[in-house]
C-alpha cells in the first residue's frame, strides 16, 4: 500500500503545482501576443484530466485486486476458523482495502481543488 501511496503522491504533483502552472503558462498583458493562452490552458486542462483519470484507474484496480484477495481469504477463513495466521492475513488485507478506498476520497478532494483553481 505504501508503494501505491508514494506513486499517487508523485502523480499528484500536477495538482499540487496547479497555481504555479497557471501562473507560468497563462501570459501576462505584456506577453499576450506571443503566447496562445487558449491553447496553453487547453493543454493544462488535458494534462490535468489525464492525470486524474490515470490515478483513479490505478486506485480502482488496486481496490478490485485487494477485494478479490479479501474475498478469497474470507472463504478460506470459513473453512479453517481456527487458523490464526489466516485471520491475521485477512485483517491485514481488509485494512489495506480500507486505506485504498479512503484514497478515492482523497482523490476526490484533490481533483475538486484543482478544478476550482483551474476554473
Amino acid at each position: 500500500f505504501f508503494l501505491i501511496q508514494e506513486l499517487l503522491r508523485v502523480m499528484r504533483t500536477i495538482d499540487d503545482r496547479i497555481v504555479h502552472e497557471l501562473n507560468t503558462t497563462i501570459p501576462t498583458a505584456s506577453f499576450v501576443g506571443k503566447i496562445d493562452a487558449g491553447q496553453t490552458c487547453k493543454e493544462l486542462y488535458e494534462s490535468l484530466m489525464d492525470a486524474h483519470t490515470s490515478r483513479e484507474r490505478i486506485i480502482k484496480n488496486c481496490i478490485a485486486q485487494t477485494s478479490s484477495i479479501v474475498k478469497t481469504l474470507r472463504e478460506e477463513r470459513e473453512k479453517a476458523q481456527d487458523n490464526i495466521a489466516l485471520l491475521k492475513q485477512l485483517r491485514k488485507e481488509q485494512t489495506k482495502l480500507k486505506l485504498m478506498q479512503s484514497e478515492l476520497n482523497v482523490e476526490e478532494v484533490v481533483n475538486d481543488r484543482s478544478w476550482k483553481v483551474l476554473s
